[in-house]
């Protein structure tokens, strides 16, 4: 594995990008970094400068550009061909093998939209994966269902609770859900969200939240034209005393945190005073946090310099659809009148799973990327495949050129 890869998980970058960009195919560019395997047909020079001058174009310059063609593991030596070039491909190395995709990221597709011929061809006149209009809308599986009413609860008691899941398993529409039904209930419950454009959990790679940044949330929405004190303990008093007046006039108060997994440990553990600010033995403030699957890292209870926090913090994690992803694309289609069975059959279905599903190399697993998103991107491209090819149903064969 080359050096190139930490390079590019540490500046967010995926693999799939880089390959688009330099115009290679994406087994390529996996060969390339988790395999040090180069192409035959082009000069390693020549793909070395094409990444070197998109990673600078993306802003990653001077001393991060050394030895990311290095492998990973310093014991490794490098080798030679007989032109003296370092890291060349060997023939005898390839002997048939398929190449090892070590990261599902390679089954996902873009953000994939219906073309007015799969409209026309399979009578779709609304998009059946549009973001969800009402609370009706929602697919809610048992899971799901054990999520969201985790979450209601939050409202009504004090507690501190952390939702993990993938990109696109559905976090932002639960917390939609949660305000719907808040405002359909009349509950006089005042959500606090505070927001950093651009938050990242350092501040070399962008803007960090900050305990002085809940605190300006906390007293705008709950006490807004209240002065910001400019000691931190006169800041913390003011938010205590603003929570307690609202709280005496009947009010409870939600604080929720999207993007969690980007918040810096020290405003992580700061979140523990936060939520033990009290009236007689009632919490003022309930803590959610939804964040990507670094946020569970973040609240594992092999961490030490959290664990006050994690003493105190539920996680609930959004799982792929697995079993019920045939019943999620029913729900889908009869959002617009349309019969799943009119679409797809069950051999398509699983292969739609099956695409979405797999093992990870080296005995390291299974993966599952059969999230909404990514289900919404694979059927959509699916039908657009199929109204150019003709087809009437989607199959498992056009599943498999998507």
């Amino acid at each position: 594995m080359l050096k190139l890869k930490a390079l590019l998980r540490y500046h967010n970058l995926s693999q799939a990008d880089l390959a688009r960009d330099v115009n290679l195919s994406r087994p390529t560019i996996s060969q390339l970094i988790n395999q040090n395997i180069w192409l035959k047909t082009v000069p390693q020079e020549e793909i070395k400068a094409l990444i070197v001058g998109w990673l600078e174009g993306k802003g990653i310059t001077g001393m991060q550009l050394v030895g990311i063609f290095e492998e990973d593991d310093p014991t490794v030596e490098k080798k030679k061909t007989a032109g003296g070039r370092a890291n060349a491909h060997q023939p005898e190395h390839r002997n048939d093998k398929k190449p090892t995709i070590e990261e599902p990221e390679t089954m996902l597709l873009r953000k994939q939209t219906l073309t007015p011929q799969a409209r026309q061809a399979f009578g779709l006149f609304s998009d059946p994966f549009r973001d969800p209009q009402s609370s009706t809308e929602l697919f809610v599986s048992p899971e799901i269902r054990y999520v969201r009413e985790n979450l209601y609860q939050v409202t009504r008691y004090g507690t501190f609770l952390a939702i993990v899941g993938e990109s696109g398993s559905g976090k932002s529409t639960i917390r939609k859900d949660l305000h719907a039904r808040l405002k359909a209930d009349d509950k006089p419950v005042i959500i606090i969200e505070p927001y950093i454009l651009g938050m990242e959990d350092d501040d070399f790679k962008g803007k960090t939240l900050k305990a002085i940044h809940i605190c300006e949330a906390i007293l705008a929405t709950v006490s807004p034209g209240t002065k910001m004190p400019r000691g931190q303990e006169q800041r913390f008093r003011a938010v205590h005393n603003a929570l307690k007046d609202s709280h005496r006039m009947g009010n409870r108060h939600v604080l929720i945190i999207e993007e969690a997994h980007a918040i810096p440990i020290p405003t992580l553990k700061h979140l523990k005073r936060f939520f033990e600010l009290e009236d007689g033995f009632e919490k003022l403030l309930s803590i959610v946090l939804i964040g990507q699957t670094e946020l569970g890292n973040k609240l594992s209870e092999n961490r030490a310099d959290v664990r006050e926090v994690v003493q105190r913090c539920e996680v609930v994690r959004l799982n792929p659809l697995g079993e019920q992803l045939g019943a999620y694309l029913k729900h889908r289609f009869e959002l617009i009148n349309k019969k799943l069975d009119e679409l797809m059959d069950e051999q398509s279905i699983e292969a739609l799973r099956s695409k979405l599903t797999g093992h990870m190399p080296k005995n390291q697993g299974t993966y599952s990327v059969l999230y909404p998103l990514a289900v919404h991107n694979q059927v959509t491209a699916a039908l657009n495949l199929a109204a150019t090819l003709g087809a009437p149903r989607l199959t498992a064969d056009i599943f498999a050129e998507v």
